[in-house]
């Protein structure tokens, strides 16, 4: 499923770029383009690195 539309950037793209360091939008968009365009998928790539942090806190 595409998060960005404005650059194509797929889900699981926004997720290799998390997995691989990123931290906030910035890197994200960094990494992949993600969250350039018009800033709509902006809170949506939020959500990805919030879920991201609490299932690296659950795992340790």
């Amino acid at each position: 499923m595409y998060v960005c539309i404005c650059t194509r950037v797929r889900e699981s793209e926004i997720r290799t770029a998390i997995s691989a360091g990123a931290c906030d939008e910035f890197d994200v968009a960094d990494a992949c383009g993600a969250g350039t365009g018009c800033g709509s998928c902006v809170e949506r790539i939020r959500g990805l690195l919030q879920a991201s942090e609490v299932s690296l806190a659950q795992a340790s």
